[in-house]
């Protein structure tokens, strides 16, 4: 493990995981929620996770943006576009909403255009692989190419296996192991 991922799953364990009796966005249940608002929302910590996230990406080639499902994915996006233009990377992002807005112009995708492009999927923490799913399917609807996925922390409970069954190329940077948990 990296100096700045063995650093960012200290952080995570020390300030962003949660024990107790909680439900999981899946609708499973958990005795530990690992928020990782806590940390990527933090000014120390989410540098950190935009270099470990850039560097768990950097091998992709022709990435034009990065996001996914809003929110949990937002700070992520930020993150990386921000530390990849101190890499020599210039990935744009873009934040995928759980539905149309019903007003304005009506929009699932915001940022650039992604019609043609390849773009990764970013998600906080992964449990089904749901979200990281359902923003792939609305990117495919306006016509970006899904590359890859790309997620801070794996639960280890099936997301990668659903998401390599629907085609896409799964990363992660942190599993449970890594933050001393157990699935």
């Amino acid at each position: 493990m990296t100096d700045d991922r063995a650093r960012l799953a200290s952080l995570i364990r020390d300030n962003a995981v949660f024990f107790g009796d909680f439900t999981l966005t899946s609708g499973k249940k958990a005795t530990y929620y690992i928020d990782l608002r806590k940390v990527s929302l933090d000014h120390r910590v989410a540098p950190l996770i935009g270099d470990v996230m850039v560097d768990l990406i950097d091998d992709i080639p022709d990435v034009f943006a990065v996001g996914g499902l809003t929110m949990g994915a937002d700070p992520i996006a930020s993150a990386v576009l921000h530390r990849g233009v101190l890499k020599g990377r210039d990935y744009d992002a873009f934040v995928v909403r759980k539905e149309p807005k019903d007003h304005g112009r009506g929009k699932q995708v915001e940022g650039p255009d992604l019609e043609g492009k390849r773009v990764i999927v970013l998600e906080d923490t992964s449990t089904t692989g749901g979200s990281p799913l359902a923003a792939a399917a609305a990117l495919e609807k306006v016509g970006a190419i899904v590359v890859a996925v790309a997620v801070v922390v794996d639960r280890d409970t099936g997301a990668r296996e659903k998401i390599e069954a629907a085609g896409y190329q799964y990363r992660a940077a942190l599993g449970l192991g890594d933050l001393g948990l157990e699935p």
